[in-house]
């Protein structure tokens, strides 16, 4: 007659191994990768040069255009030459121009440069005609207002000359008025006859 096993949790622990662990007692993952670390595919050390510029998520293909055009180790080397502060700069500085360089191959981004450089001096001969359409609006604007003040000043003369001689003829008339009364007395006096007569009697 078999005697049924006894069951005091050493056949579950038999079955799990001494190797395995229950889903409580499971290691945390470790850290994500940098981007670069990610792309050459190797382990993202304390300290990584690439990490503070190159992150898990968009950094790998960031850092795949760099490595294509530069290499990793001189991008690397090229870091540790800059000071700690300026490195961000470096890096967008670097990933753009691998950016250009898989774009034009032949000019890179001196094909960039010279677009620009083009567009700097159209702007600037737009800017110069601008400049002269705005001294020649100015110049007409400068004339037309003193061709006005010289009329202004003409009208105000011409009035003024005419109210001078307006008063000099009234000076005149007022001048002329007791001798012309004197006159026309003289001459109903010479008309009267017994006036005469008696001035030829007195002579």
């Amino acid at each position: 007659m078999d005697v049924p096993a006894q069951d005091d949790g050493t056949s579950e622990s038999r079955r799990k191994g001494p190797g395995k662990r229950s889903h409580s007692e499971a290691v945390p993952a470790p850290n994500a990768p940098c981007g670069a670390c990610k792309f050459l595919r190797r382990k993202c050390i304390s300290g990584c040069i690439f990490a503070p510029h190159f992150g898990s998520d968009q950094g790998a293909a960031r850092f795949a255009a760099v490595h294509k055009v530069f290499g990793a180790s001189n991008v690397s080397k090229l870091l540790l030459h800059i000071p700690p502060n300026r490195r961000h700069d470096a890096v967008v500085t670097i990933s753009y121009e691998a950016q250009a360089r898989l774009s034009d191959p032949v000019y890179g981004c001196v094909s960039t440069i010279i677009a620009l450089q083009q567009q700097v001096a159209s702007l600037q001969a737009e800017l110069s005609v601008v400049q002269t359409q705005v001294m020649n609006s100015r110049y007409v604007m400068a004339n037309a207002f003193h061709n006005s003040t010289q009329q202004q000043q003409q009208q105000q003369n011409i009035c003024y000359s005419n109210t001078s001689s307006a008063s000099n003829n009234l000076i005149s008339l007022h001048s002329f008025s007791p001798n012309f009364g004197e006159i026309h007395e003289e001459e109903e006096e010479s008309n009267d006859p017994a006036i005469a007569f008696a001035n030829n009697i007195f002579q």
